[in-house]
């Protein structure tokens, strides 16, 4: 049937060339662009999925930066911290030499003070100048700030790292579970029955003596605590009871340092057969039967936070995802004669800012920061107060080489030993740093590293243009477009037939 009014095949071919066109249209934006997916309507799904994936890309390509930088913050702290071991080091060498007062004069000891003085002054000048795009590392001010921290029972607190989770301050509990305890031996008896050789060993050395027939306790303690310094037992005067409840008179020998490392050891080497040792059981009771040679101290042992905290005498470490920290106790609050069962010592005391905050994940929450502290190094900060300060060397100072009244030798010993205190809090420091950097920060960025190339492979196959995929059907949009338009003008000829009919 022919009709002229309407050209159903001319519309026909239309709607297909437009298809055709439309078709050809998106594959060259595809192609022009790189991207599939240009706008919802191409694949609502996909761009929904694609455009999370781009803000974890945002967000993972950030963190790694961030922890790049950080990196960078630790290596420019330790780099100082390396200047401020070498000033430490050189001074032990001068204060050593000091002490070699049979082969140095007067002058040359002042001319070490001086040295030992500029090395004191450059410490502190590192410690309030050291920093990282304005950022002080060194001076403090990213250490923690506590509040109410009880000094009769925590003589010192370090710590490490603290998460507040959003809350103003983070409490702190220490409640001793067992106390710690000085090595200790008891010699029984106020007056020596017949000559005997005993020698006595603590940790840091031995002493034999030869106690003869007669001495008196007054005359032992005097000797044994003569060489306390180099054998670290000292000696007092006990008088107590057995446990049967007859009199126990004697000479408590025990170590100047608390802990399992401390001990107390007696051996007789000579003379009187009898002559006994004896321990203290835990109830610090003397048995008769309860002979010794050897005792050895007990760590602290605490809960912090609930947690249980490694004991190093009195000294306290402890790590958990929301408190790390060390302490050193004191001896009243955590030793074994101030400690009651029924009501065991505690603590508490209040982190409330401070510390060093780094983000290193995507997301900011407490899971993906890492807190840390750097406590200062300045002069007045390296030591501590049993010890003794840095500060305390100078000139004038309480510790320093040359002192009204006391001996060169003397005082280049306090020096030393503080000195070695200070040694040993920058190289922990210093290892906290390399942990730190080496343990969070590179394993950080090497893991996001990682999810980062994963995340802009998944969001590449979702938003980008397979360009073979897509040529290809460009090729087939263009060939449908020619043939389209020639099969429309085909169709609009159609209705030329109609005059041969007319003749």
């Amino acid at each position: 049937m022919t009709r002229i009014n309407t050209n159903v095949a001319s519309m026909i071919a239309q709607n297909n060339l437009a298809k055709s066109n439309k078709d050809m249209s998106v594959s060259l934006q595809r192609l022009s662009t790189g991207l599939a997916i240009n706008r919802g309507a191409d694949d609502p799904a996909g761009l929904i999925v694609s455009e999370r994936l781009r803000s974890e890309i945002k967000g993972v390509g950030q963190a790694v930066d961030n922890a790049e930088r950080a990196s960078n913050v630790i290596a420019t702290a330790e780099g100082a911290l390396d200047e401020i071991s070498r000033l430490l080091v050189d001074m032990q060498s001068l204060v050593v030499e000091s002490a070699n007062t049979g082969a140095f004069s007067q002058e040359e000891v002042e001319a070490n003070q001086l040295q030992i003085d500029s090395a004191i002054d450059s410490i502190t000048r590192i410690s309030n100048t050291t920093s990282f795009a304005g950022l002080k590392l060194l001076n403090g001010s990213l250490d923690y700030e506590l509040s109410d921290v009880d000094s009769a029972a925590i003589s010192d607190v370090a710590v490490r790292s603290a998460n507040f989770a959003g809350a103003p301050e983070v409490p702190v509990s220490v409640d001793v579970v067992e106390p710690a305890s000085q090595a200790e031996l008891f010699i029984d008896g106020t007056t020596v029955e017949e000559d005997v050789t005993i020698e006595v060993q603590g940790r840091d050395g031995v002493e034999v003596f030869n106690f003869k027939e007669g001495m008196n306790r007054e005359q032992m303690l005097e000797a044994i605590n003569a060489v306390k310094d180099a054998t670290g037992v000292a000696a007092e005067a006990h008088d107590d009871t057995w446990t049967d409840g007859t009199p126990a008179e004697g000479i408590r020998l025990y170590s100047a340092d608390f802990g399992s490392e401390a001990f107390v050891s007696v051996q007789r080497r000579g003379g009187d057969p009898d002559f006994e040792t004896h321990a203290f059981n835990e109830d610090q009771e003397l048995d008769p039967d309860n002979t010794a040679v050897r005792a050895r101290g007990e760590d602290v042992l605490a809960l912090v936070n609930g947690h249980l905290a490694l004991g190093d005498g009195l000294d306290l470490s402890m790590h958990s995802t929301m408190l790390a920290a060390d302490m050193t106790l004191e001896e009243d609050f955590a030793s074994r004669a101030a400690f009651d069962p029924a009501d065991p010592p505690s603590s508490t005391f209040k982190i409330t800012g401070g510390g060093a905050k780094y983000q290193i994940g995507p997301s900011v929450n407490v899971q993906q920061q890492a807190s840390f502290s750097i406590q200062s190094v300045a002069a007045s900060r390296l030591g501590d107060s049993k010890t003794g300060f840095l500060s305390s060397i100078r000139t004038g100072g309480d510790n320093a080489l040359i002192k009204s009244g006391a001996k060169a030798d003397e005082q280049a010993g306090k020096a030393s030993d503080i000195i070695d205190k200070a040694v040993d809090q920058v190289s922990v420091m210093r290892g906290r740093l390399g942990a730190f950097e080496r343990n969070t920060l590179d394993t950080t960025i090497r893991s996001q590293q990682i999810a980062l190339e994963n995340l802009t492979s998944a969001e590449s196959t979702i938003r980008d243009t397979d360009f073979a995929e897509e040529t290809s059907k460009l090729t087939r949009a263009q060939i449908l477009n020619n043939a389209g338009t020639s099969t429309l003008a085909m169709a609009n000829n159609t209705a030329q037939n109609v005059l041969q009919l007319l003749g």
